[in-house]
């Protein structure tokens, strides 16, 4: 009898793992405060002082928010990455992947929207 019930709890355990393994690549729901789903926006960290140096210096241009820029994403997956930077006179935002500057074609979308005289927003898709 108790190797029954051993039995028993190891298979519903093998099943509960199983069935949340299944839903964790698929799509939830997002609810209806969710603004960006999965991809939230967050201020940029730096890595060493000369880019923070660089980044932060206190006449140039402002990154408000960002993309998580320094993941890791999986091949064949489309990924969006999104910036919002604010200066004056308004700053031109570059996108670089690998060290060389990335452009629009067919395969990235590269769109860009002025708000204000010295705000822009672009995406990357």
């Amino acid at each position: 009898m108790k190797i029954l019930l051993l039995v028993c709890c190891l298979l519903l355990t093998l099943l509960i793992r199983d069935s949340s393994a299944a839903r964790a690549g698929g799509r939830g729901s997002k609810g209806k405060g969710s603004k960006f789903g999965s991809r939230m926006l967050t201020n940029i960290r730096h890595r060493n002082p000369a880019s923070a140096s660089y980044y932060d210096n206190k006449d140039g241009a402002r990154i408000i928010k960002s993309s998580h820029f320094e993941l890791d994403y999986l091949l064949g997956r489309k990924i969006t990455f999104v910036c919002l930077a604010q200066g004056y006179p308004r700053p031109h935002i570059t996108w670089f992947k690998d060290s060389i500057e990335l452009y629009s074609h067919m395969f990235f979308q590269v769109h860009e929207w002025h708000m204000g005289n010295d705000t822009i927003k672009s995406k990357i898709k």
